[in-house]
């Protein structure tokens, strides 16, 4: 993956998330689940790096909103 840009962890509450799994519909699955809860800028589709098991996603929450109860 490429490296993290600054500007994505600047400020407390902004987070950089890397997911790692064995295929597309999981990682995807796992980036909803923080999407519904944070404010996300979501992936619209995962990586393979060569020689490595499954795929990856990186997607930049910010959670510096409350959650919904």
């Amino acid at each position: 993956m490429e490296p993290i840009i600054e500007a994505h962890v600047a400020e407390p509450g902004l987070a950089v998330v890397e997911i790692a799994a064995c295929d597309d519909r999981t990682a995807l699955a796992v980036q909803d689940l923080l999407a519904a809860q944070w404010a996300t800028a979501v992936a619209d589709r995962t990586t393979r790096d060569p020689g490595q098991p499954g795929v990856r996603l990186r997607c930049y929450l910010d959670v510096r909103q409350e959650l919904g109860r």
